[in-house]
């Protein structure tokens, strides 16, 4: 039975933006399917409408357990988040194997498997929504933060982001973009945030909510497809 009530699936749901999109799509009335590697049922005991589904998003099995998982409870997913994502920055020589299987894992083979399944059930009743968080240092590096796998990763789902939107145009399904600068999340330690502000052209970081506020603007935008909305206090725009 489907029920009336719009789904959202948002991976890396467990801290940071991640459950602050939780809370917000929840507040707007949405069930939630929510991801992560340590997320727990008993995080939202108190609230039948959000289903943990707990895994590593790298594999397809987790992606498989995630769709399953939203249909079996509510029957549709009218809207997924692609916010899981692994940061590593260094210089480009530095870079380990690991670190390149790990940041293509998450970042794009993530990506690829959620999307994927989430892609064709959404194509099948003819609407849905997917957003991807990717990251401002895909279109302006810093020389002071090397971080070229980032936007090896990031840049690349900026691109499948329009290339996806553009295939999917004419039937229901809009594929969207939130490309942050550097936000105040628990990633980053309260001892790095002087120095990270100054990387940002307004001289602060981002709040979890500026993004979060994006997000919901595109879930909105009934007319916006192929957009990567740029949150980054003006980083794009140039060097300064």
């Amino acid at each position: 039975m489907v029920s009336e009530q719009k789904v959202a699936v948002i991976t890396g749901a467990s801290r940071g933006i991640g459950a602050s999109l939780v809370k917000a799509f929840r507040g707007i009335g949405y069930g939630i399917v929510a991801n992560s590697r340590s997320i727990r049922a008993s995080d939202f005991s108190d609230d039948p409408a959000i289903l943990a589904v707990d895994g590593d998003i790298v594999a397809p099995e987790t992606a498989n357990r995630i769709v399953g998982a939203a249909v079996e409870r509510f029957g549709r997913i009218d809207t997924l988040v692609n916010n899981a994502g692994v940061f590593i920055p260094k210089p480009f020589i530095e870079y380990s194997d690991a670190d390149f299987i790990r940041i293509t894992a998450v970042n794009l083979a993530g990506f690829f498997h959620i999307s994927q399944r989430t892609a064709a059930l959404m194509v099948r009743v003819g609407s849905g929504h997917i957003v991807n968080i990717t990251a401002t240092l895909a279109d302006q590096p810093i020389a002071s933060l090397p971080a070229a796998l980032a936007s090896l990763k990031k840049g690349g789902l900026n691109a499948v982001t329009c290339s996806l939107a553009i295939e999917y145009a004419t039937r229901g399904v809009r594929v969207n973009a939130v490309s942050p600068g550097v936000i105040k999340t628990p990633m980053h330690a309260p001892e790095t945030h002087d120095y990270l502000s100054g990387l940002q052209p307004m001289g602060r970081m981002g709040e979890m909510q500026e993004i979060v506020d994006a997000v919901l603007y595109l879930e909105r935008a009934a007319f916006v497809t192929g957009e990567i909305l740029r949150v980054d206090g003006g980083a794009h725009a140039g060097h300064w």
